[in-house]
């Protein structure tokens, strides 16, 4: 990175600790492939609440944030309360991750599924 910008190794890390301390750098990550760990399958997922009651809401984001094969999660404004992406083995997994989990939290109304046929861009990085 450093000959990339022209700079010495240790003033690019200095730079880059100081984006990092000052909140513009998150955490490293490396981006696994999910069809050599047996997650090829994506899946849309729109979720609408019983409620808009705050304690329904935050009750449904804490189950959320403890399951390993939602990848993401959005609050949304429009007809759904949240839209998630989730991985799965195949079709019959997520099937039971739907039917045995997600729909029997209490503040789930109901689903709707949408599976990935293929993935035409995902990407990371922003447009700065």
């Amino acid at each position: 990175m450093a000959e990339r910008v022209g700079s010495s190794a240790a003033s690019c890390w200095r730079r880059v600790r100081a984006l990092e301390a000052g909140g513009v750098l998150g955490r490293t990550v490396r981006l696994v492939d999910r069809n050599q760990v047996g997650c090829p399958v994506d899946v849309i997922c729109q979720v609408r609440l019983k409620s808009h009651e705050e304690q329904l809401g935050a009750a449904f984001e804490r189950f959320v944030r403890h399951q390993p094969n939602i990848l993401d999660c959005y609050s949304m404004s429009g007809d759904w309360d949240y839209l998630l992406r989730v991985v799965a083995a195949d079709i019959a997994d997520y099937e039971q991750f739907l039917m045995r989990v997600l729909l029997r939290h209490e503040a789930v109304a109901t689903a709707s599924s949408h599976f990935a046929l293929s993935c035409v861009k995902s990407d990371t990085a922003l447009p700065v």
